[in-house]
């Protein structure tokens, strides 16, 4: 894997909020990612998330539908596949997602596979932190291309710098592609950063960065490999998310998530 850094890298990361690293994975361990991803979303069938029943928080009948027709999502793989745990605690990707948002430690969130499906509708623009368990400044995600990733099939765009006046406020990740701009007027003007990559490239971007994803306007498959993480020592805010109705009663307000089960370290100066 390509693992470095550079200080220009970290400075263009922190002043825009997401960073390109080209050639991520070598020709051999994008062939990897692949076959272990694909036989991860086979085992899992239908199935959501890697948990009991009602460890998300549910849509309504509507947005399941509509979303149904975005991607095809799969939630925390890590924990019912252990090929996948191999990829995503691995603690080379960790260390430079604490050298990217200049933190010490950090944790898993969630990981997610995000494929869009031949036809499949656009991702509005939206927030990640916000709807997460936890609100931090530094929380990061990857988000690696399996296949290759353009205009037409359904790549990434980022609002460069949003993440430094946006708010925690959970706007909802509705149907209008642009909902987001009317609680955010300022980025509206903006021009968005076309995020094409090559299979086996990834991004980093920051949880309160801004971004979508246009629609599959091909008749294959767009797939990606993605994975949110939590700064350790992040705390718990009350909101639901990926966390069980059991795993809630254990945490009040204010207090650290630090469930080595749900949410282990990846990497830790």
């Amino acid at each position: 894997m390509n693992t470095s850094l550079t200080s220009a890298q970290i400075k263009n990361y922190r002043d825009n909020g997401f960073i390109l690293q080209k050639g991520f994975l070598s020709t051999k361990e994008l062939k990897s990612w692949r076959n272990t991803i694909d036989t991860a979303l086979v085992a899992r069938g239908e199935k959501k998330i890697a948990a009991a029943p009602g460890n998300h928080a549910m849509k309504d009948a509507d947005d399941e539908h509509y979303y149904s027709r975005v991607f095809i999502q799969r939630i925390n793989l890590w924990q019912d596949n252990p090929e996948v745990k191999k990829l995503i605690l691995n603690p080379e990707i960790g260390r430079m997602c604490c050298e990217l948002e200049g933190i010490k430690g950090i944790r898993v969130w969630h990981d997610q596979a995000l494929i869009k499906g031949p036809w499949a509708n656009p991702t509005a623009w939206h927030l990640d932190n916000p709807k997460w368990s936890f609100h931090s400044k530094h929380s990061i995600s990857i988000w690696v291309a399996l296949d290759d990733v353009t205009m037409k099939n359904g790549c990434l765009f980022f609002i460069p710098g949003s993440h430094k006046n946006a708010t925690f406020e959970n706007v909802s990740l509705g149907h209008h592609m642009g909902g987001l701009f009317d609680f955010f007027p300022q980025w509206s003007g903006r021009e968005p950063f076309v995020a094409e990559m090559k299979a086996g490239d990834c991004s980093f971007h920051n949880g309160l960065t801004a971004h979508s994803a246009h629609a599959n306007m091909t008749p294959g498959y767009r797939r990606a490999m993605t994975c949110a993480f939590m700064p350790v020592g992040s705390r718990y805010n009350g909101l639901k998310n990926i966390l069980s109705q059991e795993q809630m009663s254990k945490f009040v307000i204010g207090q650290e998530l630090d469930d080595d089960e749900q949410n282990p370290v990846v990497w830790e100066s």
